[in-house]
């Protein structure tokens, strides 16, 4: 298998991505630790992976919180003794407004939770992971990398294409560890992100509405699914990808370059 033996932390791993990675990997033989918000999303992800034979451990925490993140990583490490990849898939799409009206507690919750929590995530994964090297994947997004017709998206493309520049820093930085860091950009993609997605008054942002109309060229229009981003994830996370880090992988179906 090709994780065997391999402990992998997941953050959002209590549903979308987070889970069908959860369980591509756990399929693969790794021990899987689930970091959400909801204590009970976690623990339905785990018991998922039980069922189907793997193992895993279910873990509360707000991502945005220094000493929630720090705690969950002791706990991991208590618990399997190491650790070897880490997804850093915890996100929200947060206030979609016309900027002028977006309060600056509405901006600082999208960018502590995307940006500062992937931070986070790294910054207590790091001395982990130096012990014998690994793999750090990062979501971010189409939106903010390639894509940026999601008018009033304008916190969430910010922390998404912050969190590019992010992987490429420590991309160079870690490399001496043997800690490869790399980023998917998922779009058109059905999965759960929707719900945290406050839309106020985007009707007055004057657009063309064929040019903010999201299309996905390769399916038809046809959503992707989490099971087909998770594919990518456990490419970037096993040794298949060896030698690439640095990197943004757009999975879209082609509607970002439109």
């Amino acid at each position: 298998m090709k994780l065997a033996e391999k402990v992998a932390v997941i953050t959002g791993g209590g549903s979308g991505i987070g889970r069908a990675a959860a369980i591509l990997m756990a399929q693969e033989g790794a021990k899987v630790a689930i970091i959400d918000r909801t204590l009970e999303t976690a623990q339905e992800t785990v018991r998922q992976l039980i069922n189907e034979g793997g193992s895993g451990l279910a873990i509360a925490a707000d991502v945005a919180d220094s000493e929630h993140m720090q705690q969950a990583f002791e706990t991991i490490f208590d618990e399997y003794q190491r650790i070897d990849i880490v997804f850093a898939n915890a996100g929200i799409n947060g206030i979609w407004s016309p900027v002028e009206e977006i309060e600056l507690d509405e901006w600082d919750r999208t960018i502590n939770t995307n940006l500062t929590g992937t931070f986070l995530t790294v910054k207590y994964a790091v001395p982990h992971l130096k012990k014998q090297g690994g793999s750090i994947v990062i979501t971010s997004s189409i939106n903010g990398t390639r894509s940026f017709k999601k008018v009033g998206a304008t916190a969430y493309a910010c922390s998404k294409a912050a969190q590019v520049a992010l992987a490429k820093m420590l991309a160079l930085e870690l490399s001496s560890s043997h800690i490869r860091v790399n980023v998917i950009c998922p779009g058109g993609v059905l999965t759960a992100i929707d719900q945290s997605t406050i839309k106020r008054h985007l009707d007055r942002i004057p657009v063309a509405p064929d040019s903010i109309k999201d299309m996905i060229p390769l399916t038809d229009n046809t959503a992707g699914s989490s099971e087909e981003v998770a594919q990518l994830v456990l490419f970037l996370v096993s040794d298949t990808s060896n030698f690439i880090t640095g990197t943004e992988v757009w999975i879209d179906g082609g509607g970002s370059l439109i």
